[in-house]
């Protein structure tokens, strides 16, 4: 037999908190665009990207990322055309900058000739962009590298085709979403709890036996009915609650147990 759906009223406030455990990670994305310039193109070889945090290497801090290697021609990348350098896990904490690890094969064309773009020796270690960001637990974060074409292409000379390349970049490090997350009692169900927006479940977990815990991530800002089940074969009915609302870049955290009532 179908068991009733107990709504709650929530009376109980929910908190906006940020988690950081030693060995929790989020999603962490960087993506590079582009302002127009003067130049048919401006081909940038990206080696390797890499965060300083600290979580990083006991030498210097430093952390090479997964990186989609290869030669990128800025000036495809306008108008909002965005192409992905790293998509990977990162740990939480602070990351307080990101570097971009340059090969060889790095030019600019002007009038159908190509030419090569030298860099300088203070760029040999990388170009170091500053992000200073907390990474929460949960939330997703993008980097937008916004590469400046125009100013980073630098004539040495006039006439003479001697091209320097000075980068000129403005990073935008932002929170993709929000989460919700809290307990469950008693704490002995596995109990399945799902986000809805609408008639839409935008997000899954489990309070599992043992704790209670439950983690709803990637939720866009908006208000929630949280839906808690445990099951046909338990002796306890589901709970609904209404009205949660999430930010993005902050947990909400419920700031007491949803108890299940037999």
């Amino acid at each position: 037999m179908k068991k009733n759906i107990i709504l709650i009223t929530l009376f109980f406030a929910a908190t906006l908190v940020g988690c950081n455990k030693d060995s929790a990670t989020t999603s962490f994305v960087v993506r590079l665009t582009d302002s127009p310039g003067d130049y048919e193109k401006v081909n940038i070889d990206i080696v390797s990207v890499e965060a300083h945090s600290n979580a990083g290497n006991q030498t210097d801090g430093w952390v090479t990322l997964s990186t989609n290697a290869g030669v990128y021609d800025l000036l495809e990348l306008t108008n909002g055309i965005e192409s992905v350098l790293v998509n990977t896990e990162y740990p939480t904490g602070m990351v307080s900058q990101i570097r971009l690890i340059l090969g060889d094969n790095n030019s600019v064309v002007v009038g159908g000739v190509t030419y090569p773009l030298f860099t300088t020796s203070g760029d040999e270690s990388g170009l170091k962009i500053l992000i200073n960001k907390e990474l929460t637990e949960g939330i997703d974060y993008s980097v937008l590298l916004d590469f400046d074409a125009s100013r980073s292409v630098i004539e040495t000379g006039v006439g003479n085709n001697n091209y320097n390349l000075k980068p000129v970049i403005r990073a935008v490090t932002e929170a993709e979403n929000g989460a919700i997350k809290g307990v469950v009692s008693p704490i002995s169900e596995n109990v399945a709890v799902y986000a809805i927006s609408g008639l839409d479940t935008l997000s899954t977990s489990y309070a599992t036996a043992g704790n209670g815990d439950f983690f709803l991530g990637g939720l866009a800002t908006g208000s929630y009915t949280i839906s808690f089940d445990p099951g046909d074969l338990s002796s306890y009915l589901p709970v609904v609650i209404d009205g949660i609302e999430v930010v993005i870049g902050d947990v909400t955290t419920l700031a007491e147990p949803v108890v299940l009532l037999q």
